[in-house]
Order: structure tokens, then sequence, then C-alpha cells
């Protein structure tokens, strides 16, 4: 299938890779199909969330892990449910960046992980009660404190 993107113009997509977000995404509700474009750069975390059926819609997302090891929270039980998920393997888990013009100032929603089955194909980005996340987590700050730590 072809895929017209802002950032990497026409592509081709596998469609069994597409990601129906039932509720869509908050702000976003109309757009409920997504798929995940990873960066043509060799060895960089990020990778887009890109609207199947609107061209300027991507979201820029990391595995968020990757920078906060110790990162933590339980789905509820209602979006189990909902994504159809029966196994923890079947769990991928991504944030959304926010990179301003000053990079270092980049920031990830750790409030507000977004959660795909991946065996079903099925996303849904929820909200977390838990005051140790904020939806404006700094990730090279998190990353520098991750080395001193090593």
């Amino acid at each position: 299938m072809k895929l017209s993107t802002k950032h990497f113009g026409e592509i081709d997509i596998d469609e069994k890779k597409i990601i129906n977000f039932i509720d869509g995404i908050p702000g976003f509700e109309e757009e409920k199909r997504f798929v995940i474009i990873d960066n043509p750069e060799d060895g960089v975390p990020f990778k887009w969330l890109q609207s199947l059926d609107e061209t300027e819609l991507a979201f820029v997302i990391i595995n968020p892990f990757i920078f906060k090891q110790d990162y933590e929270f339980n789905i509820p039980d209602q979006t189990i449910e909902k994504l159809k998920i029966k196994e923890e393997k079947d769990v991928a888990v991504y944030s959304i960046v926010n990179i301003p013009e000053d990079i270092t100032k980049m920031t990830a929603n750790l409030l507000g992980p977004v959660i795909i089955n991946i065996k079903e194909m099925l996303g849904k980005q929820i909200v977390l009660d838990d005051n140790r996340y904020k939806t404006k987590h700094f990730i090279l700050e998190e990353a520098k404190a991750k080395g001193k730590e090593e």
C-alpha cells in the first residue's frame, strides 16, 4: 500500500502493520489508523507514528525504557480488554516526543504512554494517574543521569 507522508514523501507500507486506534489519539479522536515508521538513520531511537488518513499528522515516538529503565505502570483492565491483550510479550510501549528548536530540551510524555498490542495491531494512548511522571520529561537529562549511575 502506498502512503503519502510529510516527512518521508510517498512510501510503501505493509497493510499488516496498520495499527487501529479504536478511540483515536487524545486531541485527534477522528484519526484511527496509524503505522510506525522507523527512522531512516541507523542507531537513532526515534520512530514516527504516522496517520494513514492525514498526511500532515505524525508523532515522533520513542521506547521510553531506552532512557528511563525504571519506568513502570499498570495498564488499566479496560485497556487490556479493549486492546485484546493476552500476554505481556504482545505489548509495545511508546512515548510521544516533543522536539523543540533547542533539541537539548526535547521531552517525552511519560504520563500518556501509547500502548500497542503488536499481535492484534490495536493501539491506545492512556493517561496515567501517577505523580512520578510528567507530560514533559526531559530525555537528555534522564539519559545523563542514567550514564552517571553506570
